[in-house]
């Protein structure tokens, strides 16, 4: 055995080029299904992760299935609300009325989304997970203050209208006209993003202001909490099936737990993660053919070699074994550069994400994964170099010998 790696030490030395080559070849490779597979598992914790914040709440929409896609349909009623609420189990059912309107800034003109909600109910649907923009000029360590239920003419605005829709950045205490009325910024969202990131681009005014504003008091969501998570997917039927009875419609109601969003996305990045790899895989094919070139070209070149072991009494087994192992080593190294290139590449992908997208997604490097690279490197080595070692361990050693 110690001779056999001694050999092999030996045999990669002599051909530094062609051995860096293929190590190059598998290390590229390796690394970039390392680097996809970890940046996949970042995008499915990020996204999934803000969906678990959530994990007691249910989003009703009114909507139908209509030639096999689903679409907006109608709205809903108070007296929606209030069915939602008698259902055991429900902790908290909170409304949105929402619309898109015009919004003027210093003589500019942009479509947003206005969305009326009862102050108090902020949390109920938001939870902890959004706040106030940190300080914005103000001096109080935020960028202004929550909107309260007495406010009148006010309204919160999400990150992307403050600072990226008008030329003007928009700050606590300046005025927007919605729909010919003046209200005054009270506090400014922190940008979001992922999941929530409509919430970037809407503006919160009071119920009672979109109903005058918006002369319309059409629900366009409810959002409800309930007080068992195990119960979610009872009571999203339950919801369903009785706000379609109030409206006399099939299939009018859709509502989305958070368990059932999870399950979706997750199956989502599982094939994404699938066609990465696959698209990965095609430089490791690439790799095998080039470690299949150069073990062949080790036997051309060792034919003489091959005959003097044989006729001191190699065995078919020895010399197979002697070129497998020397496919198997390169592709190790291999394996092991490329899991060490796929880490760094996996964090550099995740930091151009966040400069250009200003998203951000860690990349998840999971100790099975890099594993999984070495062993598949080694495994696509020695299935490469079997082929080219079967011919040299089938020679004859009279042939061999006489081979110049």
């Amino acid at each position: 055995m110690r001779d056999s790696f001694s050999l092999t030490y030996r045999n990669i030395k002599e051909r530094k080029a062609r051995s860096a080559l293929t190590i190059l070849g598998i290390m590229v490779g390796i690394g970039a299904v390392i680097a996809l597979i970890s940046i996949g598992f970042g995008m499915e914790e990020s996204i999934t992760g803000e969906l678990v914040e959530m994990a007691d709440v249910i989003v009703v929409m009114p909507m139908r299935m209509e030639l096999g896609s689903i679409g907006a349909f109608g709205s809903f009623t108070y007296r929606d609300l209030e069915a939602v609420k008698r259902i055991g189990g429900v902790k908290d059912a909170v409304v949105m009325i929402g619309e898109m309107e015009e919004v003027e800034y210093r003589g500019e003109t942009f479509m947003v989304q206005i969305v009326g909600i009862e102050p108090r109910d902020m949390d109920a649907v938001f939870g902890e997970t959004v706040k106030l923009e940190e300080d914005g000029g103000t001096g109080t360590g935020a960028s202004g203050r929550a909107l309260r239920d007495n406010d009148h003419k006010a309204c919160e605005i999400g990150y992307s209208v403050a600072n990226e829709y008008f030329d003007d950045e928009i700050g606590v205490n300046d005025r927007i006209t919605i729909n010919g009325s003046k209200f005054r910024v009270v506090g400014v969202l922190a940008k979001q993003g992922g999941f929530r990131s409509e919430v970037d681009s809407q503006i919160y005014i009071t119920t009672r202001d979109s109903v005058s504003i918006l002369d319309n008091e059409d629900i366009s969501t409810i959002f409800v909490r309930v007080r068992n998570i195990g119960e979610a997917e009872e009571i999203a039927t339950e919801i369903e099936e009785r706000i379609d009875d109030n409206h006399k419609l099939d299939d009018f109601t859709f509502a989305m737990t958070m368990g059932s969003a999870i399950e979706q996305m997750e199956s989502i990045f599982g094939i994404l993660q699938a066609v990465l790899i696959a698209i990965a895989s095609i430089s490791l094919i690439v790799a095998a053919m080039g470690i299949m070139n150069t073990i062949l070209m080790s036997v051309m070149e060792r034919t003489h070699e091959i005959g003097v072991m044989k006729a001191i009494g190699a065995k078919n087994r020895n010399i197979l074994f002697l070129f497998l192992l020397e496919a198997g080593v390169v592709s190790a190294i291999g394996g092991v550069c490329g899991c060490i290139l796929g880490v760094i590449g996996a964090h550099a992908i995740s930091f151009g994400i966040q400069m250009l997208l200003d998203v951000e997604i860690a990349a998840i490097v999971k100790p099975e994964v890099l594993l999984g690279g070495v062993a598949v490197a080694m495994l696509v080595g020695i299935l490469s170099g079997l082929y080219p070692a079967r011919k040299a361990s089938k020679m004859s050693p009279v042939e061999a010998v006489r081979y110049e």
